[in-house]
């Protein structure tokens, strides 16, 4: 079953992106494009979950529904 997680993307001024997640404690995820963080962060917060189910199985997170809003990114 899927499930929504948000993820907080900030341009660093480094110049590389950072994921972080108020519903996932410890994901952390750096990348140098939004499009690789995103992945980075899927890889990250799935292998947390992993782990937390197996200390708690009562998910936090909101499973998807037939219609939910996505924000689409597009280069210029």
């Amino acid at each position: 079953m899927e499930k929504i997680l948000n993820v907080h993307i900030e341009k660093l001024p480094e110049g590389v992106y950072l994921a972080t997640s108020e519903n996932v404690p410890g994901l952390v995820a750096q990348g140098r494009t939004v499009q690789e963080t995103i992945e980075i962060a899927r890889d990250v917060a799935r292998k947390l979950l992993e782990a937390q189910q197996e200390k708690n199985p009562a998910s936090q997170l909101v499973p998807v529904n037939e219609s939910f809003d996505y924000p689409l990114i597009i280069g210029a």
